[in-house]
């Protein structure tokens, strides 16, 4: 009667949106509602703003705010991600700002990571700097680092001794958690 589907991409879909509307309908105050996906042959290059929940498969090239977001496996998100809770399986190339952040393994982050909650999986790859803050939706963002081009001709102007291309401060963390649990 039931077969096992051959399509594990379809599989894992349904799954994730079944988990999304869960944790959706699970929020206090909202309404349920069904969880959006951005399959994994879908690119969108532009800001996405969604007030439930969100997987995302395929890759956006913007700011993707929403009230809970997955990013899948195959899942890439190129500019700033926020929400109430940010589940990464996939990439993100920038800045994440949530409540609750969870990095699992096979994760790959590269920007920075305001949170009131942060949990990273072994094998989840971190690169940027981290901070708490009791409410990191109303906070300010993460400053950008300036660009090299403007650094060096700010710097070219000055007479001190430090070299051009960027704040000598930029700390880098990277987590390759290995931890039994």
């Amino acid at each position: 009667m039931f077969t096992k589907s051959k399509d594990s991409d379809s599989t894992q879909t349904q799954a994730a949106m079944a988990d999304m509307s869960r944790s959706s309908a699970n929020r206090a105050g909202q309404r349920s509602m069904a969880a959006s996906i951005i399959c994994n042959d879908m690119e969108i290059k532009g800001s996405i703003v969604s007030e439930g929940a969100l997987h995302i498969d395929g890759t956006v090239e913007g700011d993707v705010t929403a009230g809970d977001i997955t990013i899948g496996q195959s899942g890439k998100v190129v500019g700033e991600v926020k929400a109430e809770a940010v589940k990464v399986k996939g990439e993100v190339l920038g800045s994440i700002r949530a409540r609750r952040v969870e990095l699992e393994t096979g994760a790959r982050v590269e920007g920075d990571i305001l949170h009131a909650s942060l949990s990273i999986q072994p094998n989840a790859i971190f690169e940027g700097q981290v901070k708490h803050s009791d409410d990191p939706l109303k906070s300010a963002g993460p400053k950008a680092a300036k660009p090299a081009s403007a650094s060096a001709s700010a710097s070219s102007s000055k007479t001190d001794s430090k070299p051009a291309g960027g704040p000598a401060d930029v700390r880098s963390f990277e987590s390759h958690s290995t931890a039994a649990s």
